[in-house]
């Protein structure tokens, strides 16, 4: 469905569906162009009909002693979606699918540190 909702935006509006970019349009200049804002919108709509259909059983309970790691890990991905000029999202189906070499590193090496910290926090 991401792949899908890629190449509608992109078909449609001439877009790339990064999501840090189009939150950055949404929150800067939703005045200009209410498209980002609907985007951001149906991300959240999104989560709700799954909830909703879905029920709670898929969702993990939320423990209040995860706030502040959950709050610093949400700094990071932003510090480097930043740094590395886009997100996952951006980079891995939009870019690739363009033939980005950006993109392509970009993605790699998300995947790279990925992995690197999944195993690292395994063997704690």
């Amino acid at each position: 469905m991401i792949g899908g909702a890629a190449v509608w935006l992109y078909l449609a509006l001439g877009r790339i569906a990064g999501i840090s970019g189009i939150a950055t349009q949404a929150l800067l200049r939703s005045r200009e162009n209410l498209w980002p804002l609907m985007f951001i919108v149906g991300l959240g709509v999104g989560g709700w009909l799954a909830y909703f259909f879905v029920g709670p059983r898929a969702f993990p309970p939320f423990d209040q002693s995860q706030l502040m790691p959950l709050l610093f890990g949400g700094l990071l991905v932003g510090f480097g979606t930043r740094l590395g000029s886009g997100c996952t999202s951006g980079h891995g189906v939009c870019g690739i699918a363009r033939f980005s070499m950006r993109s392509l590193v970009a993605t790699t090496t998300f995947l790279i540190i990925g992995i690197i910290t999944a195993t690292g926090l395994a063997l704690l």
